[in-house]
């Protein structure tokens, strides 16, 4: 069994899940390779999977990216698969599962062409958070997002425009305060069964910039999600409009009222921290042989 993960040029030798999973592939009797998604030497069909990893740059290259899934899609199994990924990675799927009952952290969208302006105004009419958080809609590793004061209209205001401008929509969602105690709650899920979670440190600073490197450094411990966690994550994943992927991650924070809620829904090229849970990489890996061992539709 050979499988490609797939990666970035500028991710190359940063993704601390490889190296576990390696082995894991390994001692499962599988060869692994590093391969980059938009490499034009790489003939995918010479794998029988094509596992995203960390090809953290789509966003910025997202028409390119989806290309390339649908071309690789129809020569080796592509994971997740192309239905998948378009779906996720364009953040309003936060909307759909919205209106499908999820509790989902209140996210207002404004698409290029639209006047910022009034829809940050009634946002904020709406929402009591002493700071507000925008961030592209089509967006990785934390980059573009920045939090910006309620007081200071003028700053949140340019930071959309600028979005807009660059023809992309934007997202805008109330900073939630207890973040900066409790940080997230991460949920890893390989084939739609829990395996483990981990505590995501706050990543936006108060008055920080947006980070321009490939992500933004995250401090992970791990973590024994609590039941009410658990079970949202159980809704999110039945509420999926696709059949289960193989993996998901799902990043839940907590609101005032200390409600857990949907912040992110990572299906694409999400770490798994395979390194904070013992033996998590080779049940991965069962996970995706299982996988490749059904039937392609």
């Amino acid at each position: 069994m050979r499988v490609a993960l797939v990666t970035a040029r500028a991710a190359r030798g940063l993704d601390e899940d490889e190296p576990p999973l390696r082995l894991a592939l390994q001692s499962a009797g599988c060869e692994a390779q590093t391969t980059e998604w938009d490499d034009l030497r790489v003939d995918w069909s010479q794998f029988d999977a094509a596992l995203l990893r960390s090809a953290w740059d789509y966003a910025e290259r997202r028409t390119e990216f989806l290309a390339w899934v649908q071309r690789a899609a129809g020569v080796t199994c592509v994971l997740n698969p192309p239905a998948v990924l378009r779906w996720n990675t364009d953040k309003h799927y936060l909307a759909e599962l919205t209106q499908l009952g999820v509790a989902v952290v209140p996210s207002l969208f404004i698409e290029p062409g639209e006047n910022p302006s009034a829809q940050l105004a009634l946002f904020l009419q709406q929402q009591p958070a002493a700071e507000i958080v925008i961030k592209p809609a089509v967006g990785a590793g934390s980059r573009d997002a920045q939090r910006h004061r309620r007081s200071d209209v003028a700053a949140a205001e340019s930071h959309a425009r600028r979005l807009l401008h660059a023809q992309r929509s934007v997202l805008v969602q109330p900073y939630l305060e207890r973040v900066d105690r409790d940080g997230e709650t991460a949920l890893m899920y390989f084939a739609g069964r829990f395996s483990h979670a981990v505590r995501k440190g706050a990543l936006l600073p108060a008055g920080g910039a947006a980070t321009k490197g490939l992500f933004a450094p995250e401090s992970i411990t791990p973590r024994q999600p609590a039941a009410e966690e658990l079970l949202l994550g159980e809704r999110i994943l039945s509420s999926l409009p696709f059949a289960m992927p193989l993996y998901a991650r799902i990043d839940l924070i907590r609101s005032a009222e200390g409600a857990p809620l949907l912040l992110e829904l990572e299906l694409t090229e999400p770490s798994l921290f395979f390194a904070h849970s013992a033996g998590s990489a080779e049940v991965f890996t069962a996970a995706l042989l299982q996988r490749l061992a059904e039937p392609r539709s």
